[in-house]
């Protein structure tokens, strides 16, 4: 068995192991919008305008520890920023 199978078990005998791939989830798409943020150079209150929401969205929203976030959200940023999303199920 590979470590990371036997992570996964250890994890999962927890009842976390939905958390955790959410939380890592989260991370990654927190990184990629505020990457595509420094490359169009635009700030926070920027991308709130854009988007037509208020900051503490887009607070929540680069918040890699907040798991909380709507699709629609992620969705509407990634736009802005002139990306898209894309789910794998």
């Amino acid at each position: 068995m590979k470590p990371r199978d036997e992570l996964e078990m250890m994890i999962a005998e927890t009842g976390e192991l939905d958390e955790v791939r959410a939380l890592a989830a989260k991370k990654i798409v927190t990184a990629d919008i505020r990457l595509m943020m420094e490359e169009s150079n635009m700030s926070k209150s920027q991308l709130a305008r854009e988007m037509h929401t208020a900051s503490p969205v887009v607070d929540r929203l680069l918040d890699p520890n907040n798991t909380g976030v709507t699709l629609k959200t992620i969705a509407k940023a990634a736009v802005v920023l002139g990306g898209q999303v894309r789910v794998q199920v």
